[in-house]
């Protein structure tokens, strides 16, 4: 069975996609604001890691932007589609459209005037913190 719209025409995949990342937030999440002076010239994504992987990713970025945290996890701001073809590795959690939690601060904000960090740096530092194999490493089988 295919979607198909009012008409009967069947739905490419690519609104199939944006009609997913257009669903509603629940009221005890935000999207998070972009502090005074920065814009997000490319849209918001976030990626949400354990708030005990924070600290072992920081030093491993060649560039932090802005990082919420809520006690739980650390929201860090990527342009949106970040995870166009890249699978996050658990534990990690993409969030389109960084609906973080309403008692997410900010902390950590960058002296530039874009709130993102780069998604694959992040990624990296992920995947060693986690122990994981970047996906475009791993052996392809026939």
């Amino acid at each position: 069975m295919s979607a198909a719209d009012a008409c009967g025409r069947p739905l490419g995949l690519d609104t199939l996609v944006r009609l997913g990342r257009h669903r509603r937030i629940p009221a005890q999440v935000r999207r998070p604001v972009v502090p005074e002076g920065m814009t997000a010239p490319l849209g918001c994504d976030a990626v949400a890691v354990p708030d005990r992987l924070g600290p072992l990713i920081v030093p491993r970025l060649p560039r932090v932007g802005c990082v919420y945290a809520d006690g739980a996890h650390w929201w860090w701001i990527v342009p949106s589609d970040s995870d166009y073809a890249l699978p996050w590795p658990v534990p990690a959690y993409y969030a389109t459209g960084a609906p973080v939690p309403g008692a997410a601060r900010l902390i950590h904000r960058p002296e530039s005037t874009v709130p993102y960090t780069p998604p694959i740096p992040l990624y990296l530092a992920l995947c060693r913190v986690t122990g994981t194999t970047p996906d475009w490493s791993r052996a392809v089988s026939a």
